[in-house]
């Protein structure tokens, strides 16, 4: 018999794991089988076989030792890529990364350098830092999405829910956390928790060089997540107070911590909207819902941006009693404005009552951004001039609560004027310009 050579390969790592001889056995053909190669090897010396001239007889391949070396050269790359790819994308599912580029995703808040691809993955570059992340182009509201990441080492990220336009993911929406340490005791910073708050219930987490699995499903307001296929969380957000006022709509995205973190297969599936919005202001046509209702403000429709300057009030023509509304403000250094609800406006004579949150990034003013002017001061929250922050704004009956930037600045329940009234942004002092956008409100 002629003596062949086969070589196994790693389908994962790509590199040779075992070379044997067979000086007494035949190799019948050459094959591959699920990421093992097993190639026919002609010695060094060894005379080329002559051509089968038997019809019936099938050819057996062989390969010289010079083109074997040259072949086996490129199998290693050809399996990563092979493996790289998507095993095939669920029913009901779409893949939001093709293993190529990073179409679907943008990086905020730092460079484009932040994430880069290797080997049919995102990878997170060790140059980046927070508050760097990868953001989705699209907006998800509920979800089953599912992807895997890589750990080797001491490692940390986090994978963003409903993250908000600007503002602080982690706080308006929520962050599950990567990490490598394998915790016995669960805890609120542990991998798979709702960072920083809410503890996984196992600790199931795979850090020697390996890739994990992660799924979120989010059906609000049940949230259930697993890693590795282990249950880390089944609640109902309704019921954690720190959660309940997250947003409910937002994008995916993966967090930097100048870790070399690296996500793969991430796909989607997306489950029925529940939440019903009424759009007030998020383009120009949007700008004849609302009506100037005292003094001479000036505010202009600019594009996707309503700006306001000057001294006055602008309503909306709509009446509100209990909702929730949301929008985005940024303001010039020592602006001063306000946001108004249940506000009556009769002119001389008749009734002239609001209540008003006050725009005001002045952190020892008397009533700074958030407080409700002349009730109640708010916690200074965290804003920078010319810089958009999400405020949201919820009243009840009696009681409203105020969040910015993810953070609940003022509570208070003492409201005594409990009729409908309108919204009204306010200009205070010319010059000193606040700016809004994609207004929106829910009735309670």
């Amino acid at each position: 018999m002629r003596p062949t050579t086969a070589i196994e390969i790693d389908s994962l790592a790509g590199l040779p794991t075992r070379i044997y001889g067979n000086h007494t056995r035949q190799m019948r053909r050459s094959r591959v089988v699920l990421g093992t190669i097993k190639l026919d090897m002609i010695p060094t010396g060894e005379s080329r076989p002559q051509m089968n001239t038997d019809p019936h007889r099938p050819m057996r391949p062989t390969m010289n030792r010079r083109t074997f070396l040259a072949t086996a050269g490129l199998v290693p790359a050809t399996l990563r890529a092979l493996h790289a790819q998507s095993p095939g994308v669920e029913p009901g599912f779409v893949s939001l990364f093709d293993g190529q580029s990073l179409d679907g995703w943008s990086v905020q808040e730092g460079p484009t350098s932040a994430f880069r691809l290797l080997d049919g993955a995102i990878v997170v570059d060790q140059g980046s830092n927070f508050p760097t992340w990868l953001r989705s182009d699209k907006q998800y509201e509920n979800f089953d999405f599912r992807c895997e990441f890589f750990l080797r080492g001491w490692s940390n990220s986090g994978i963003y829910l409903h993250a908000p336009e600007h503002g602080r993911n982690t706080w308006v929406g929520m962050k599950i956390n990567i990490f490598h340490q394998k915790d016995a005791e669960p805890r609120p910073e542990s991998a798979g928790s709702i960072f920083p708050l809410i503890p996984p219930r196992a600790v199931n987490v795979k850090n020697q060089g390996d890739w994990n699995t992660m799924r979120v499903l989010m059906d609000w307001p049940r949230l259930q997540a697993w890693m590795n296929d282990t249950l880390i969380h089944d609640l109902d957000v309704e019921t954690v107070p720190e959660l309940r006022q997250r947003l409910r709509r937002g994008y995916l995205g993966f967090e930097s911590l100048s870790y070399p973190i690296r996500f793969r297969n991430i796909r989607i599936r997306e489950l029925p909207a529940k939440e019903t919005w009424q759009t007030l202001y998020d383009r120009p046509e949007d700008f004849a819902k609302w009506q100037i209702s005292t003094g001479t403000p000036t505010f202009e429709a600019r594009g996707q941006i309503l700006r306001g300057d000057g001294n006055g009030q602008r309503a909306t023509r709509e009446t509100y009693r209990d909702f929730v509304l949301h929008l985005y403000i940024r303001g010039v250094r020592s602006h001063n404005g306000g946001v108004m609800f249940r506000s009556v406006r009769e002119g001389q004579g008749g009734r002239n009552q609001s209540y008003e949150i006050q725009l005001h990034d002045v952190e020892g003013a008397h009533y700074a951004t958030g407080s409700l002017y002349s009730i109640k001061r708010a916690i200074y929250p965290r804003i920078e001039p010319e810089k958009w922050f999400l405020f949201q704004l919820v009243v009840q009956g009696s009681r409203c609560l105020v969040r910015i930037n993810g953070e609940n600045v003022l509570e208070y329940d003492g409201l005594q004027n409990l009729e409908a009234g309108r919204i009204e942004l306010q200009a205070h002092d010319a010059g000193r310009w606040i700016e809004y956008k994609q207004i929106k409100i829910r009735r309670l």
